[in-house]
């Protein structure tokens, strides 16, 4: 991608990265590794990823792994349901770069 995204990349990039996963398996990896677990839209690529994770955080990605989950399969009585499939990206920052989901929390 361009160094500078245009105003419809922008749009597409903010509307990639759908949560962060936080869960004690990835703060766990966090801690270690000093990777970022985020769920993101289906469609997205390890470059596009980046070039979010970059723009909404103000942080330089090292590198980004990219995870299918499956979605459970549910019982409802005698009928079986299906939860979504979703895609969970592994972020890697670069050294001395972090994100802190906390922040946002002290008032």
């Amino acid at each position: 991608m361009s160094a500078v995204p245009s105003v419809k990349q922008q749009d597409r990039l903010m509307q990639l990265i759908l949560a962060p996963v936080v869960s004690e398996k990835s703060t766990f990896v966090a801690d270690k590794n000093e990777q970022v677990i985020f769920r993101v839209a289906r469609d997205a690529t390890k470059p596009e990823i980046k070039a979010a994770v970059e723009l909404m955080f103000k942080v330089q990605v090292e590198s980004v792994k990219v995870a299918n989950v499956k979605g459970k399969e549910k019982r409802f009585g005698r009928l079986t349901g299906r939860r979504n499939h979703w895609k969970k990206a592994y972020v890697c920052l670069k050294p001395g770069q972090e994100i802190n989901f906390a922040e946002g929390e002290a008032k």
